[in-house]
């Protein structure tokens, strides 16, 4: 599925980049990188990435697409990275898939004083009737859209400050049916129904009247930005220039990074 999802879903605006993370350079630990969607934006903005996620075959297209980018496979519930080591945290169109109580202390841990938890969704533009149609046929997932209450329960994070973007993707027949078949809800199908869902994605893009160039799809990119709660130094801090945990023969422990290349 890791194609499919790198060559159907949308990506993010550099604006909406830039306010998640800043315009200075920074130590930025992504989570749930993915294929690289805004790893790329990232990278190309002069910040130290290092993209985790915990499905290798994401990291190997993601390494082959983002370069720049350090890959890392890596779950958000645990955390091969030193306390105190990161600028910001980053989750882009992840951050509803885990499980808060393990990784927001670990996010928070990782987090310089200071440091921000920065988070995204993609939506499409529903006001639209054209893609509320396409929400129809391909369903609409129900998900964490808004951070504010599990961040605020948690007792880690300031609340958090919010910002949208519009955004366009376009698209053609093929890059539909890849982005229909990257949902989960159509990728856990079995073989005959997920069949008969990408024939109804197709009949409908040609009932639409385009042609093979194609046309714009509109998302509505939401972003959230949330300080750490300081709670003071903790005890054995690993190296925070790199993030890498050491032990006292100078050997590098638990970061597991993957270099594809």
């Amino acid at each position: 599925m890791a194609d499919a999802y790198d060559r159907g879903r949308p990506g993010f605006p550099e604006p909406a980049a830039q306010w998640l993370i800043g315009r200075d350079a920074a130590q930025v630990l992504e989570l749930g990188a993915g294929t690289g969607k805004l790893t790329a934006s990232l990278v190309a903005q002069g910040h130290d990435v290092v993209a985790t996620d915990p499905d290798e075959a994401m990291l190997e297209v993601l390494a082959s697409r983002v370069p720049g980018a350090r890959p890392m496979l890596a779950a958000a519930e645990s955390l091969p990275v030193a306390d105190r080591s990161q600028d910001v945290v980053v989750a882009a169109q992840s951050f509803h898939w885990f499980d808060h109580d393990q990784a927001l202390p670990e996010i928070a841990r990782v987090l310089k004083p200071g440091g921000v938890l920065a988070v995204v969704w993609n939506h499409r533009d529903a006001r639209i009737p054209w893609v509320r149609r396409l929400g129809d046929l391909i369903g609409t997932q129900n998900q964490l859209t808004d951070p504010t209450e599990v961040l605020g329960a948690s007792g880690l994070f300031e609340s958090p400050t919010s910002k949208s973007f519009k955004n366009w993707q376009d698209i053609n027949r093929d890059v539909l049916v890849n982005l229909v078949v990257s949902r989960s809800n159509v990728s856990t199908l079995d073989e005959v129904a997920k069949q008969a869902k990408i024939d109804e994605v197709r009949a409908f893009y040609d009932d639409f009247g385009r042609g093979y160039d194609g046309m714009q799809l509109p998302y509505v990119t939401h972003c959230f930005r949330s300080r750490v709660v300081d709670r003071g130094a903790p005890e054995g801090e690993g190296d925070q220039e790199t993030g890498i945990t050491s032990t006292q023969d100078g050997s590098d422990t638990e970061m597991l990074l993957i270099d594809f290349r």
